[in-house]
C-alpha cells in the first residue's frame, strides 16, 4: 500500500486509490492456490454464526472453506452451503486434523464461552497458522491470556476492546486509536476496532480511519461477514494490514450501499455486495 506522509499519531484514512489489492488470477489457476480457511465456532444456538463466516469467505475468493461446529449444525450448514465441508467437533481433539490442513484460521464467531468454546479456542491458539479472532475469542482472551500466532488479526468491537484492556467501554470510545494502537501492540497483531470509523491499527502504530459505512448496519451478524471476508484476503495472499484494511474497506462500502434502502439490513445481504466490490475493486481476470 503506497504509504503518505501524515502528522504524527494521525490515521491515514482508506480509500480506494491506497488500498491494497488481489492479483489477477492466471489462466491455470485452482482451488489449491487461493488457501483453506477453517472457521471455529457456533455453539448451540448461534450457528448462523460460522455459517455468515463461511458464505463471505467463500464468496471473497477463498479456495477452500471448511468450518467446525457443533455436530447438530452441520445438516443446516451442508444444506445452506453446499461447496463447504463441515466438521462436527465435539472436542478439541476431533479438531486437530482439521486445523492440519487449513491455512487460516477463524475462531470466535458463535463460540460461546463455555467449557466446549474454551476447549476448541485453546487448539485454535497453538496452531501457527494467520488467525482471525472475533467475538467470544476476543471475550475468552481477555479472561485467559493467550499468545496469539504472528500475522493475525483481532476485530473486537468496543465493548470486548475494554475487557482485553481492563477498562471501560466509554474509556475506549473516549480515545479509540490509543485503544486500538494498544491492543495491536499487546497482542503483537493487527487489531480492527470495529463502530462508526472502523480503525485498523499494527503493532508499529501505524493506523488507517475508514470513514466509510451507514448506521443501518448496525445490526447482527456483520462483525461474522467481516471476519470471513478477513480471512478470504489472508488465504489469498495478503499481509494482516493489507487484508484489514481492503476488508474493512469493502464491508463498510457495502453496508453504505445498501444502507440506502434504510432499516433491516441483514447481515447476509452484505456478501454479494462485497463480492462485486472486490471485483470492481481487483478484476478476477484481466
Amino acid at each position: 500500500m503506497p504509504q503518505t506522509k501524515h502528522p504524527q499519531n494521525a490515521p491515514h484514512i482508506l480509500s480506494s486509490l491506497t488500498l491494497p489489492g488481489l492479483a489477477a488470477r492466471p489462466a491455470n489457476a485452482h482451488k489449491g492456490d487461493f488457501g483453506h480457511v477453517l472457521v471455529v465456532g457456533g455453539d448451540l444456538g448461534t450457528g448462523g454464526a460460522v455459517m455468515l463466516s463461511a458464505e463471505a469467505a467463500l464468496r471473497c475468493g477463498a479456495g477452500l472453506v471448511s468450518v467446525a461446529t457443533r455436530p447438530e449444525h452441520v445438516a443446516a450448514g451442508l444444506t445452506r452451503l453446499p461447496e463447504t465441508m463441515w466438521l462436527g467437533a465435539s472436542s478439541a481433539n476431533q479438531l486437530m486434523a482439521a486445523l492440519e490442513r487449513a491455512t487460516v484460521l477463524v475462531v470466535g464467531p458463535g463460540l460461546g464461552q463455555a467449557a466446549w468454546g474454551r476447549s476448541l479456542l485453546s487448539a485454535v491458539a497453538n496452531a501457527q497458522q494467520p488467525q482471525v479472532w472475533d467475538a467470544d475469542a476476543l471475550n475468552l482472551l481477555a479472561r485467559t491470556p493467550l499468545a496469539l500466532p504472528s500475522a493475525s488479526i483481532l476485530t473486537p468491537h468496543p465493548g470486548e476492546a475494554a475487557r482485553l484492556l481492563g477498562i471501560s467501554t466509554e474509556a475506549v470510545q473516549a480515545d479509540r486509536a490509543g485503544a486500538a494502537r494498544k491492543l495491536a501492540r499487546r497482542y503483537a497483531s493487527v487489531c480492527v476496532l470495529k463502530g462508526a470509523g472502523t480503525l485498523v491499527a499494527d503493532p508499529a502504530g501505524q493506523l488507517a480511519l475508514c470513514e466509510r459505512g451507514h448506521p443501518a448496519m448496525a445490526g447482527a451478524g456483520l462483525g461474522d461477514v467481516l471476519t470471513g471476508v478477513l480471512a478470504a484476503l489472508l488465504a489469498q495472499g495478503l499481509q494482516a494490514w493489507q487484508a484489514a484494511c481492503l476488508g474493512v474497506w469493502l464491508h463498510a462500502c457495502a453496508g453504505e450501499r445498501l444502507g440506502v434502502k434504510g432499516r433491516g439490513l441483514a447481515a447476509s445481504d452484505l456478501v454479494p455486495v462485497i463480492r462485486a466490490l472486490l471485483e470492481e475493486h481487483s478484476a478476477c481476470q484481466v
